[in-house]
């Protein structure tokens, strides 16, 4: 029999409009979402293997002076210790070198002798909350203790100028010289030769400064017009460093002239963002980090990044800037002398984390200031006239009574020690050009 086909009706085709590609869809999207993800896993991982590139480029930049790590560790024991009142403060030495060897070879000179042209006390608050700088004047005459020689001889201790200390012995035969005639601990210590100097002044776009007429100094490599100028590398190197052709020649104005430049250079890196900009961050960490030779404490880009944070949190107007209180040495006017008794007293401001007051230069002191104002030399020395040397002992020790009076030493503090008198200065928010 037949099979009735009306039994078992055919199927009916799909609609029209139906989709087919639609049960694909699925499959489609995870497609996308394993791409995109793939896409950005690699970025991520391209981005943290660039950064971490750029840490170790800017980290590998910054040159550690192992040396005089070790050497310092081992004379520990002859080292001031912190006060009680100084907890969390720290001090650091910035010396400027005028090495004349390798890229610095242009500005004449020995080649391989360098002395601290530049040297300044920071200091910076406990609280962050304030910063004060002390220019040391490099023709000051100083105790030095013996210091080891860069040959492994040991020098003599004597009275002599400031930054001969630097050329005996290093960076560590200065900060044993600050410390002793300071009462005050060296945490850290940074060098910054010439070339070192210009690359960082280009690296934030140079430096703004008012120059009150024109200057031409051959020697400086300086040629200037009066007004307002913005100085670049060889320029602003000049401008730092000229003594002859700007004002009364002394070191004492020049000293003025870098405070007023580095106040500048702060005012131009906290107003501009530098710190908050990573573009015009990475050229300012690269020529800082190569440009350095610092201790091992301060000698990575992590270190340094917290001493920038630091700075870049206290304001301008709190950043202190003066020159340890000085006059013409009595024997050689071409050298100077501390001033007593205001030279302990900033010395013992800074040792217990005071802050300093200061007044602009030239003006009139407070009454308080000039009472008992004592020679740079402690009474009863015997100085010698020569700037090298003032009765040694067999131990190394200089042993002429007054050398502990021309340093400023704390332990022969006067009464007045403790006083807070307002010292010559300025603070980092004065612009020196709305002065003119």
């Amino acid at each position: 029999m037949a099979e009735d086909d009306t039994a078992h009706p055919p199927t009916d085709p799909p609609p029209t409009d139906a989709h087919p590609s639609e049960p694909g869809r699925p499959h489609r999207r995870r497609r996308w979402l394993m791409i995109t993800a793939g896409v950005v896993a690699f970025l991520l991982v391209a981005t943290g293997a660039l950064l971490w590139i750029a840490y170790r480029k800017l980290d590998g930049n910054i040159r550690t002076d192992s040396a005089t790590d070790q050497l310092l560790a081992r004379l520990e024991a002859e080292r001031p210790s912190r006060t009680a009142g100084a907890t969390g403060s720290e001090n650091i030495l910035l010396i400027g070198s005028d090495d004349r060897s390798g890229t610095n070879s242009s500005y004449g000179g020995e080649p391989g002798t360098r002395r601290s042209d530049t040297t300044i006390l920071l200091h910076l608050a406990a609280d962050r909350k304030h910063a004060t700088a002390v220019s040391l004047p490099r023709d000051v005459m100083v105790s030095v203790p013996a210091c080891e020689k860069p040959d492994g001889t040991r020098g003599k201790a004597g009275l002599m100028q400031f930054n001969w200390a630097f050329e005996l012995g290093g960076p560590a035969c200065s900060i044993r010289t600050v410390e002793q005639l300071s009462g005050i601990r060296i945490d850290h210590y940074v060098i910054l030769d010439f070339s070192g100097f210009k690359t960082m002044v280009n690296a934030i776009g140079g430096v703004e400064v008012c120059v009150p007429q024109a200057i031409h100094d051959k020697d400086a490599k300086l040629d200037l017009a009066a007004g307002r100028q913005t100085l670049h590398g060889e320029q602003a190197l000049g401008y730092v460093r000229a003594r002859e052709s700007l004002g009364d020649g002394s070191d004492t104005q020049r000293m003025g002239r870098q405070q007023q430049f580095l106040a500048a250079l702060i005012r131009k890196v906290q107003s501009q963002g530098v710190l908050l900009n990573p573009g015009r961050l990475w050229p300012v960490l690269d020529a800082a980090t190569s440009s350095v030779e610092a201790d091992g404490g301060l000698s990575s880009l992590g270190a340094l990044y917290d001493l920038t944070q630091d700075l870049r949190d206290i304001p301008s107007a709190d950043v202190v800037f003066l020159t340890a209180p000085r006059r013409p040495y009595r024997y050689d006017s071409d050298r100077d002398e501390f001033v007593q008794p205001q030279t302990t007293q900033l010395f013992t401001a800074l040792r217990d984390d005071r802050s300093v007051a200061v007044r602009p230069p030239g003006s009139a002191p407070s009454p308080s200031v000039g009472a008992g104002v004592g020679a740079g030399v402690g009474a009863g020395a015997s100085p010698s006239p020569s700037p090298v040397a003032a009765g040694r002992g067999s131990d190394g020790a200089a042993g002429a009574a007054g050398v502990a009076g021309a340093a400023g030493a704390p332990a022969k503090a006067s009464p007045s020690a403790d006083a807070s008198p307002t010292f010559e200065g300025r603070t980092a928010d004065v612009d020196a050009c709305a002065q003119h």
